[in-house]
């Protein structure tokens, strides 16, 4: 699943932008609302070398541990998010390290591939506004938030166990298309727009979440969407006109 036609996809909300219901209201307006379109999208599209380097770090940290631990069952069992570890001996490390391991190659592909080509374009956006080490903040409290739904059901069942960095990769993806919806996206070699993804791929995880007849923790998968939409909106509540603004001009 990656982003088509990036440049294009900047190109075209720039003209949008410029398109938006500005006639009949004075110069002054226009200009400052053409300003914050503008900041906006800048904000939502850098992805510069500068702010790609704690999503590569990220990315290079869980690749090497869940390489390590494909062939490790004890540094496995470590780290998964196993319930009776964290409600009996405080393991409380676990709500972050299961999201450093992987079930197989594919898996961690799969949410890595995600994570780069979304990664990159949001780390500049927390980065501006919570520094340097705001988008590893994100992203750490993304891993927290999505799986505590998880644990706070199971943590008295020694059977369950749960690993994978889909949670936090979900409230990035989410996060992205909150701020260009209309970008396209690639599944499955399939082209669509990010929010018709966005609402199917809501629509099936809740619906296997219902199920539980797969090993997939989809909650997970919910409450990290969950989350990146509700942090990014309540560090920049502003991004919810421009939403509405984008959803109104679609781009098929």
């Amino acid at each position: 699943m990656v982003p088509a036609g990036v440049g294009k996809t900047r190109e075209a909300a720039n003209d949008s932008a410029e398109r938006q219901g500005v006639r009949g209201r004075p110069p002054e307006t226009v200009s400052t609302s053409r300003a914050r379109a503008a900041k906006m999208r800048a904000l939502c599209t850098d992805d510069s070398y500068g702010n790609r380097m704690i999503t590569l770090a990220i990315i290079a940290i869980t690749s090497i541990v869940s390489f390590m631990a494909f062939n490790n069952v004890r540094l496995m069992n470590d780290l998964i998010l196993w319930p009776p570890a964290i409600t009996r001996h405080r393991e409380y490390h676990r709500l972050v390290t299961y999201g450093v391991v992987h079930a197989d190659f594919n898996h961690l592909l799969f949410n890595m591939i995600t994570l780069f080509f979304f990664g990159r374009s949001m780390e500049g956006f927390y980065t501006a506004r919570l520094g340097m080490l705001g988008f590893a903040l994100f992203y750490i409290m993304a891993l927290v938030v999505s799986i505590l739904p998880t644990y706070l059901k199971n943590r008295r069942n020694p059977n369950y166990r749960s690993l994978g960095a889909s949670g936090a990769v979900s409230a990035v993806l989410f996060a992205y298309i909150l701020l260009a919806p209309w970008s396209r996206i690639i599944v499955f070699v399939v082209p669509m727009p990010a929010i018709i993804y966005a609402a199917l791929y809501l629509v099936y995880s809740i619906y296997m979440d219902r199920r539980a007849q797969d090993n997939v923790n989809h909650s997970a998968h919910l409450w990290g969407a969950a989350f990146g939409v509700a942090f990014t909106l309540l560090l920049r509540p502003e991004v919810f006109s421009y939403f509405l603004s984008q959803l109104a001009q679609p781009r098929f």
